[in-house]
């Protein structure tokens, strides 16, 4: 049986033990060593179904409605998923704005979504309770199969995308990576080369440290070119 060794809403610092056991699932600020769960930075504990992770104490993401977004299933519902949001406030998303597939009442949500994916969906309504509800009825929303998620902080998400796509869309091309990025500070990255996939692990964190430079193109266009045979070097 899994074990919490800490209390919602308790503030606990990098490595401290939030959980042991392998009934939770480790999240956002947190990581698995062994049969524990542990934390990797400074943050508020919240735990969410079965999915523990950590608030970060500012900048954190404010949903918003329109935003796209990358979340991670923490509970199955009657009618639907409870999906974590990268901040204080958890979405819900309802059978119908999930798949115009038939779902007989009293399936088994888990064999079409199940707890600990990834999906890509949008933000249809926040209500003033912070009530989240979304979609995943448009181009490119979807459940996410394989790759791997890093979180950045929400707000140099601009500065990873850049101007109309374009510093993402680098990324991209020297990679060869299949790269989305949610307005919540989620990105999720596949490729089909690991040591291509570090590096465009490696490019959006020098992004995220350096998004305050002048001339960030020409620097991460560097970067790439100096580590393009997948050779990575944090510079």
């Amino acid at each position: 049986m899994g074990e919490m060794k800490v209390n919602e809403k308790e503030i606990v610092v990098p490595g401290e033990t939030l959980a042991e056991g392998m009934d939770y699932l480790p999240s956002y600020g947190t990581h698995r060593a062994g049969d524990k769960i542990l934390a990797s930075r400074l943050g508020l504990v919240s735990v969410e179904g079965k999915v523990i992770k950590l608030v970060p104490l500012s900048g954190v993401y404010q949903p918003k409605r329109g935003d796209t977004i990358i979340g991670q299933v923490v509970e199955i519902l009657l009618s639907g998923w409870r999906i974590s949001t990268n901040s204080a406030y958890p979405a819900v998303l309802n059978m119908k704005d999930a798949t115009s597939e038939f779902i007989a009442r009293g399936a088994d949500l888990s064999k079409y979504i199940a707890i600990g994916d990834y999906v890509i969906a949008q933000i249809i309504n926040v209500t003033s309770q912070k009530l989240v509800d979304l979609t995943m009825k448009g181009p490119g929303l979807r459940k996410l199969k394989g790759g791997r998620i890093i979180n950045v902080n929400a707000n140099k998400v601009p500065r990873i995308i850049g101007k109309q796509g374009s510093m993402v869309s680098m990324i991209k091309d020297y990679t060869a990576c299949r790269i989305l990025v949610g307005q919540n500070g989620i990105v999720w990255i596949q490729g089909d080369d690991p040591n291509k996939e570090l590096l465009a692990v490696e490019t959006i964190k020098k992004i995220e440290r350096e998004a305050h430079f002048v001339g960030l193109t020409d620097r991460i266009k560097n970067f790439l070119d100096a580590n393009k045979a997948g050779i990575t070097k944090l510079s």
